[in-house]
């Protein structure tokens, strides 16, 4: 027959084993409750993230598109330009062009061909 001193014990191992239960309980909910604050913040992070690289891409399109227009403005002036003075070359020289542009279609035709 169990004494007094061996319930008492059994009473005190039960009442620690619920004690560690709940605090074991408390404990995962803790954890749960910070992995869902930890989830919120990264989704937070990551939409300013993607907000700022949205912009950034923006940008650097805008830039290009700019860049774009003014080189394409640039090389339309050098090639009217040129153009005004290769005419005048060919009309005051038409033998010479002739030549030159032979020279230059044999030149590419030796290139073109070579194996």
């Amino acid at each position: 027959m169990p004494t007094n001193k061996t319930k008492t014990r059994k009473q005190t191992i039960d009442t620690r084993l619920v004690a560690l239960r709940s605090d074991l309980n408390a404990l995962q909910a803790d954890v749960r409750s910070a992995a869902n604050d930890v989830g919120e913040v990264a989704g937070d992070r990551a939409n300013t993230v993607m907000r700022t690289a949205e912009s950034v891409a923006e940008r650097a399109l805008g830039l290009a598109e700019d860049a774009a227009v003014e080189w394409a403005d640039d090389i339309e002036e050098w090639t009217g330009g040129s153009l005004d003075s290769a005419r005048e070359s060919v009309r005051t020289q038409p033998l010479s062009a002739i030549l030159l542009a032979m020279g230059a279609g044999a030149l590419l035709g030796a290139i073109f061909l070579r194996r």
